[in-house]
């Protein structure tokens, strides 16, 4: 009954039977890592309760109009984007709340709006769904205000929750809702999935996805090995193998672009930290599959509690990214903060 979904055949055939049986529960969460396909399989789920489920995925915040839609919103001032709280809804019975805006939040002005909307009957069928994507980036005003609809949800709606971890989410909201894991793709799944959607340089996909789908179809890979060759000579200032001259370059070139922002690097600053950790402790299995040796070489060199404290400091660039600090001068510090500690 659930169409087009690869993977997690169990949590699928756990919804499958609530559509079977008619016994629905008005609240799901449905945590996993980013790009596993969590909204996708929410979309599905809705197609299977809902008349006339074509229009759906136009809801996908991975196609180009609604990415332009949302990096055009960044521009926004924070009160028009009040006046104006972001859904997609191209189905009459089906609504999407994604973040919004630079920081990329679920917003309180969102949730009052769901809950307004949530007043209203559906139009075809028994039943309206509301997704609310990335709950887990709902701020504390947003998360309370969705609990009032929770507490007591009118009989036709259903509300699908993800999150990347459900235990970053306030324990009242967990305990309202029917808790479902996704978890990564085997490889296998993999190959069927890149295989399916025709996608090209497949391996490299394969290998820097991870098990997740959605990041195997979204990845410029173009933009990534810039972003990588970036933070790669980035790790080898802070580990004492290179230069600050070999890393100017790349912190002045970062630093003047307006389109490109901290948080794109830092994911892959992240990326290669985590091969790093693999070889370091004796692993193969890296993302990174065309620069082992490379990586391998730099694993030799630095040890465990460095490679710690390199991903305390990049999870403080992360909360620094979200007030617009300057981008040159924080990878900076982040090189020599860790050629002193090494």
């Amino acid at each position: 009954m659930i169409e087009n979904v690869f993977g997690n055949r169990a949590v699928v055939e756990t919804l499958e039977t609530m559509v079977r049986d008619k016994r629905m529960s008005q609240t799901l969460l449905l945590s996993g890592p980013e790009g596993v396909g969590k909204a996708t399989l929410a979309r599905r789920f809705a197609a299977a309760l809902l008349p006339n489920t074509e229009s759906i995925d136009k809801d996908d915040l991975g196609s180009e109009d609604n990415r332009e839609l949302l990096v055009d919103r960044e521009k926004w001032t924070s009160e028009k984007r009040s006046d104006d709280p972001l859904f997609f809804s191209t189905h009459s019975d089906f609504v999407t709340f994604p973040p919004d805006g630079p920081l990329r939040q679920l917003s309180i002005q969102q949730m009052r709006l769901l809950k307004q909307k949530a007043q209203f009957g559906p139009l075809k069928g028994p039943w309206r769904v509301f997704l609310i994507d990335h709950i887990d980036r709902a701020n504390e005003q947003a998360a309370n205000s969705l609990l009032k609809t929770l507490e007591e949800p009118p009989p036709y709606l259903i509300l699908i929750l993800t999150a990347e971890n459900a235990y970053d989410l306030l324990p009242t909201i967990r305990s309202r809702a029917v808790q479902l894991t996704l978890g990564a793709l085997s490889d296998a799944e993999m190959k069927q999935f890149v295989k399916a959607r025709g996608l090209d340089r497949s391996e490299q996909r394969i290998a820097l996805a991870s098990g997740c789908p959605g990041l195997a179809v979204s990845l410029d890979l173009d933009v990534y090995e810039k972003r990588r060759t970036a933070m790669l000579a980035l790790l080898r200032v802070a580990s004492g193998q290179g230069g600050m001259e070999g890393w100017a370059k790349f912190s002045e070139s970062i630093g003047a672009s307006k389109s490109e922002k901290l948080e794109g690097y830092l994911k892959v600053l992240y990326m290669l930290l985590e091969d790093l950790l693999v070889l370091h402790e004796g692993g193969s299995k890296i993302r990174n599959i065309d620069l082992e040796r490379e990586l391998r070489a730099l694993s030799n060199v630095i040890s465990f509690e460095w490679i710690r404290k390199a991903v305390g400091k990049t999870d403080e660039l992360v909360d620094l990214a979200r007030r617009s600090i300057q981008k040159g001068i924080a990878l900076d510090a982040f090189a020599v903060g860790m050629r002193r500690a090494g």
